[in-house]
C-alpha cells in the first residue's frame, strides 16, 4: 500500500449499540470496495474484523480492529469498535483515534443506549458524526420511525442524505438527496431508476421535497453566502450541498443520515461515495492540543513538514508478533528504524516494523504520514504514550477510560500457575486500561476488577487461549475487622518446668477501646515487677495476636493495651515466656471486653437517568444503604445519587445498575470508614469466616 498525504486519508470509527450491525457494515464496505474477496458473516465466524477466537466464539466484537483499504484515491482506515458495554474501552480507543464517527442504528430496533453513548463520546471528543441506518432488508425495519427518533433525540443537526423508498414494507429504491437521483439494486449493483412518483410519495411518511428543504436549510446554516442564496429561493448546486455538509460536519452542526443493508449490499456503494465526499480528512480538523517539555500548552497541526508527534491509542499483546502498538500520527512522518523520544517516560526508542492492517492480515509499510494510523511492532511503548522527534518533545493528553467496578477474587486452577497468571495479566493490563489487578492488603486475595461479567469472561478466555493459563473466580472476601467496647484487666501467666531451666512469664494487662487501626501499647509498671527488657516481648506477643481476633479471626483494631503489673523469675523468665504470657492475656481479656465486628462502609456516587432515581433509592435501601442526597449531573438527563453503603452489599451492584438503567448508569465507590456490623448479621459472618 502506498503512502498517502493527509488530504487523502479518512479515519473512521464505526460505533453504536451492540447488535446494530457495525461489523457487518464494515464487512460490506470492505467487500464492495474490493479489499476483501468474500462477504463474511458473523454467524459463520469469518468476518475480517472479528477474527480472534474470543470474538468468533461470542459472535460479537470484543476488541477494536483496524481495516484499511483504498478507494477513490483515498486511504480509508476503518476502526470497528465493540458495542457491548463490557467492552467500552474499545469504543473509547477507536473514537479517540478517528477523525469521524459513523454511528450505526438498526432500522429494526432504533435508537438505543449504545447509540447515545457513541454519540456522546464523539461529541465530547469533538469528532464529526454520521448516522448509518442499517438492516433495511429486515421485514420489521422502519426507517421512518428511526429518522423521527434521531431528530427527536439528537436535535436539528440530524440531516438525511440517503433515504429509502418503501412500498409494501420493502425497499424498492434509494434516493440520494444530494444528487437528486434514485437507485434500485439488482444483485447488489445500483441501477438508476425514476424518482418516486406523487402516488408513491403520498404513501411515504416523509415527503421527498420536505427532506430536500431540510437538507438545504442545514447547508445554509454553514455559510452566510449560502444563507442568502437559500432565502432568495435559489437551489443549491450539487457541489454546494457537498461542501456545505462537509463543512457542517466539521463544525458539528450537521449530522448526516444515510441508510443501507449489509446483507444484500444495497446502499453500500452510495455510502462509500459519501465517505469520499463528505467525511473529513485529517487535514480538515485534526489539530490537537498537547503540552511541551516545560508543561506549556502547544497546538499540534497536521503538518507533514513539522517534527514528528504521534500517539499510542491501543496496545495488543500478540503471542506471535509480540507487542503491537496502534499509532495515530499527528504531525511529521513516522519511519521505521528512526529514533524517537517517548515523551511519557523520557526514554529513546527505535521505531520497529510498521504495518497497516486488514483485520488480522498485515501489510508492511516503511512510513506513515501525519493523519495516518499504523501499527508498530516490538516497541517498548504503551497505550497513552506519546512518541515524538527529539527536536520538539510534546505529550498528548491521555485517553480517559471508564473505571472498572466489577471485582472478583482470582486464583489459578492448577497448582504452580500463580506466577504464570501474574505475568499473563500484566500483559493484558498493558493492552486493556479498563482492567485492574491488585492484592487486597487485608484479605491477601488477588482481585481482578473489570467492567462486567462479560468482560471478566473474555479476560479468562484470553488467558486460556493466548497464555495457556486457567483461572477460578469468586466473590471477594469482605475485610471485616474486630474491636472491643469496654475496658478489662486480665492476667496472663505462663509457667512451664521441663528439666533444667523452666519458662516463666506473668503479666497484668488492661485492654480498652481507642481510636485508630494500630495497636497502642503502653506500660505503667512500678517497682520493677516486670523488667524493662521484657517490655518489647510483651508488645510483640500482642502485635501477633491482634492479627486474628477471637470472634472470627479478623484483625483487631481500636485497641489499647497497658502493661500495669506482673512478676518474673530471675532464672526461668525469658522473652519467649513473656511473649506467650501476653498472648494468654489477650485470649483471656478480649472475650470479656465485649468484642464486636466492624464492616467497611463505602462512599457511593451513582449516576442514573432521572426516571430511575426512585428505583435507585429503593435499591440502596435494600442494600442497607443510607442516601445522603441527590445532585443534578452535568450530563443531560442524569442525576447523581450520593449514599453510604456497606461494602458487603455491593458485590453485584454493577450488574443491577446496568439492568436498571439499560447501561446508562455508572458509579464510583471508595472506602469511607468502618461501622459496627448489625447484630442480626453477626452470627452469619462468623459462621462463614470462622478460622479454625
Amino acid at each position: 500500500m502506498k503512502t498517502y498525504e493527509s488530504t487523502h486519508i479518512k479515519n473512521i470509527a464505526v460505533a453504536g449499540h451492540g447488535g446494530s450491525g457495525k461489523t457487518s457494515l464494515v464487512e460490506a464496505l470492505l467487500f464492495k470496495s474490493g479489499a476483501s474477496d468474500r462477504l463474511g458473516k458473523i454467524a459463520d465466524g469469518n468476518t475480517v474484523s472479528d477474527f480472534t477466537a474470543e470474538e468468533i466464539r461470542r459472535k460479537c466484537s470484543v476488541y477494536t480492529s483496524l481495516s484499511s483499504f483504498e478507494r477513490d484515491g483515498f486511504k480509508i482506515n476503518l476502526l470497528d469498535t465493540p458495542g457491548l458495554f463490557d467492552y467500552e474501552a474499545g469504543m473509547v480507543e477507536g473514537i479517540n483515534a478517528a477523525g469521524c464517527v459513523m454511528i450505526t442504528v438498526s432500522a429494526k430496533s432504533g435508537v438505543k443506549v449504545g447509540t447515545h453513548k457513541a454519540y456522546d463520546y464523539a461529541e465530547e471528543a469533538g469528532k464529526p458524526r454520521m448516522f448509518v441506518v442499517t438492516k433495511l432488508d429486515d421485514e420489521n425495519a422502519n426507517f421512518n420511525n428511526v429518522l423521527t427518533q434521531l431528530k427527536t433525540e439528537f436535535g436539528p443537526t440530524v440531516c438525511p442524505v440517503i433515504v429509502p423508498v418503501i412500498a409494501e414494507r420493502k425497499v424498492v429504491s434509494y434516493v440520494n438527496l444530494i444528487e437528486m437521483k434514485a437507485y434500485k439494486y439488482e444483485n447488489g449493483n445500483a441501477v438508476e431508476t425514476d424518482m418516486p412518483t406523487a402516488e408513491v410519495a403520498a404513501n411515504m411518511e416523509y415527503r421527498i421535497d420536505g427532506l430536500i428543504e431540510a437538507v438545504s436549510e442545514a447547508v445554509a446554516e454553514t455559510d452566510e453566502e449560502l444563507m442568502e442564496k437559500f432565502f432568495s429561493g435559489e437551489s443549491f448546486t450539487q457541489k454546494e450541498l457537498i461542501d456545505g455538509i462537509h463543512n457542517g460536519m466539521n463544525k458539528g452542526i450537521i449530522t448526516p443520515v444515510v441508510c443501507c443493508s449489509a446483507v444484500d449490499l444495497s446502499g453500500i456503494d452510495m455510502l462509500l461515495k459519501e465517505i469520499s465526499l463528505l467525511l473529513p480528512a485529517p487535514s480538515d480538523n485534526d489539530t490537537k492540543e498537547a503540552v511541551d517539555a516545560n508543561g506549556e500548552p502547544v497546538e499540534i497541526k497536521c503538518d507533514k513538514d513539522a517534527p514528528l508527534s504521534a500517539f499510542v491509542f491501543k496496545t495488543v499483546a500478540d503471542p506471535f508478533v509480540g507487542k503491537m502498538s496502534f499509532i495515530k500520527v499527528h504531525s511529521g512522518v513516522l519511519k521505521t528504524n528512526k529514533d524517537v523520544i517517548n515523551a511519557t517516560t523520557g526514554s529513546t526508542e527505535k521505531v520497529g516494523k510498521l504495518m497497516t492492517l486488514l483485520g488480522k492480515k498485515q501489510i508492511e509499510v516503511t512510513e506513515a504520514n501525519c493523519g495516518d494510523i499504523v501499527v508498530a511492532t516490538k516497541m517498548n511503548i504503551n497505550t497513552n504514550d506519546t512518541i515524538c522527534d527529539a527536536s520538539r518533545v510534546v505529550r498528548f493528553e491521555a485517553i480517559k477510560f471508564p473505571k472498572p467496578t466489577y471485582a472478583q477474587a482470582v486464583k489459578a486452577k492448577g497448582s504452580g500457575d500463580e506466577a504464570k497468571i501474574s505475568g499473563a495479566i500484566a500483559r493484558l493490563l498493558e493492552e486493556d486500561k479498563t482492567l485492574r489487578y491488585e492484592q487486597n492488603p487485608d484479605t491477601l486475595e488477588m482481585i481482578l476488577t473489570t467492567l462486567g461479567g462479560l468482560h471478566l469472561d473474555s479476560v479468562a478466555g484470553r488467558l486460556h487461549d493466548t497464555f495457556g493459563v486457567d483461572i477460578e473466580t469468586s466473590a471477594p472476601k469482605i475485610a471485616y475487622k474486630e474491636t472491643i467496647r469496654k475496658k478489662v484487666k486480665v492476667q496472663g501467666r505462663h509457667k512451664k518446668q521441663s528439666g533444667g531451666h523452666g519458662q516463666f512469664g506473668d503479666v497484668w494487662i488492661e485492654f480498652e477501646p481507642c481510636i485508630g487501626d494500630d495497636l497502642v501499647f503502653e506500660e505503667r509498671v512500678f517497682g520493677g515487677a516486670v523488667p524493662k527488657n521484657f517490655f518489647p516481648a510483651v508488645e510483640k506477643g500482642l502485635q501477633e495476636c491482634v492479627k486474628k481476633g477471637v470472634l472470627a479471626g479478623f484483625p483487631v483494631v481500636g485497641l489499647k493495651a497497658i502493661l500495669v503489673d506482673g512478676s518474673y523469675h530471675p532464672v526461668d523468665s525469658s522473652e519467649m515466656a513473656f511473649k506467650i504470657a501476653a498472648s494468654l492475656a489477650f485470649k483471656e481479656g478480649i472475650p470479656k471486653a465485649e468484642p464486636m465486628l466492624l464492616e467497611p462502609i463505602d462512599n457511593l456516587s451513582v449516576l442514573v437517568p432521572d426516571e430511575n432515581t426512585g428505583d435507585m433509592i429503593g435499591e440502596l435501601n435494600k442494600r442497607r444503604g443510607r442516601v445522603l442526597g441527590m445532585n443534578p449531573s452535568e450530563k443531560k438527563g442524569l442525576t447523581e445519587v450520593v449514599a453510604e453503603v456497606p461494602e458487603a452489599e455491593m458485590a453485584d451492584f454493577t450488574m443491577t445498575l446496568r439492568q436498571m438503567t439499560q447501561g446508562r448508569g455508572s458509579y464510583t465507590l471508595e472506602l469511607a470508614r468502618y461501622d459496627q456490623l448489625p447484630s442480626n448479621l453477626v452470627a452469619t459472618v462468623i459462621a462463614n469466616n470462622k478460622v479454625e
